[in-house]
């Protein structure tokens, strides 16, 4: 059960994002929109209706010509939270559990947004996307998230590839997107699903816990598939492990590349790291993402 009670620690993180949702962050779109914001764009010549406030005299005085200050119109972050649900996020013991771990760190990009007055939309993404806020960026309805979550048993296989188009069709405005998924599935559907969404901010938390990234056991062991219950009694250890750390660092190092081409943060996150710890990467890696896109 997740204890509303971290989401106090979080509080000594910075709570600015430093970071709008238009085109500074990826690309040189411009906004449409003008008026008195607080960041300008261009000039255009004076046309009657026009309002004579935005006339730059200054540029009158030197061309004896009218022209009008334009102005990008200034708008909230929207942060946008897809926790992945199905069933193999349902592993791990206590606090190292995978799903409990990871919506902790949604809820904790939830918490310090609303903080920041930004706006938030949390998903949970199996097969399809299906939205589980009310639309109220408040500290009450990240509460009201964590009792949601604490209701939800992870199930199905999914298709994240479908899940992660779906969605991107619903984003409207350049914004921050947090996938957490364990991304147990085939590298090119994950790229594809990433791809839909690449046109924003996108980063990636890839949560496995310690006994995936190193499994201790050795000798008989029995193995169960948490999406369809199959279990398979076996010999672990010797060869067997190495092909199961090679197929683990072949499987990461493919989707670590598909992120990279896309120009997606991918971190890679093990549940039995301090969750703050863990929490202020990914806070960091994703302001500091931001500024390195603005800089380009």
């Amino acid at each position: 059960m997740i204890d509303p009670d971290f989401l106090d620690e979080l509080d000594r993180f910075d709570t600015a994002l430093k970071r709008t949702s238009n085109a500074p962050l990826q690309g040189d779109q411009q906004s449409p929109d003008v008026g008195e914001g607080l960041t300008f764009s261009d000039y255009r010549r004076y046309v009657a209706g026009d309002d004579p406030r935005l006339i730059d005299w200054r540029v009158f005085a030197r061309t004896e010509e009218l022209f009008i200050k334009r102005f990008e119109a200034e708008r909230n972050l929207t942060v946008h939270v897809l926790l992945d649900a199905t069933a193999s996020m349902d592993f791990g013991d206590g606090d190292r559990n995978k799903f409990e771990y990871g919506a902790k760190l949604g809820l904790g990009f939830c918490h310090l947004t609303a903080e920041d007055h930004n706006d938030f939309q949390f998903s949970l993404i199996d097969e399809v996307p299906d939205r589980i806020d009310t639309d109220t960026s408040t500290q009450g309805e990240v509460l009201r998230l964590v009792d949601h979550l604490n209701q939800t048993t992870p199930s199905g296989d999914g298709d994240i590839e479908a899940a992660l188009e779906a969605y991107a069709d619903t984003i409207h405005s350049r914004s921050l997107v947090l996938v957490i998924s364990d991304l147990l599935f085939d590298p090119d559907d994950i790229a594809d699903g990433l791809g839909a969404l690449a046109r924003n901010d996108v980063l990636v938390a890839q949560v496995l816990t310690p006994e995936e990234l190193g499994p201790a056991t050795t000798g008989d062991a029995i193995f169960e598939d948490p999406e369809s219950d199959e279990t398979r009694r076996t010999y672990f250890g010797g060869s067997a492990a190495r092909r199961y750390g090679e197929r683990l660092r072949d499987h990461l190092e493919a989707v670590d590349e598909r992120c990279r081409i896309l120009g997606v943060e991918h971190e890679l996150v093990d549940t039995g790291d301090d969750f703050f710890d863990t929490f202020a990467t990914l806070w960091l890696g994703a302001r500091l993402g931001g500024e390195r896109r603005i800089q380009r």
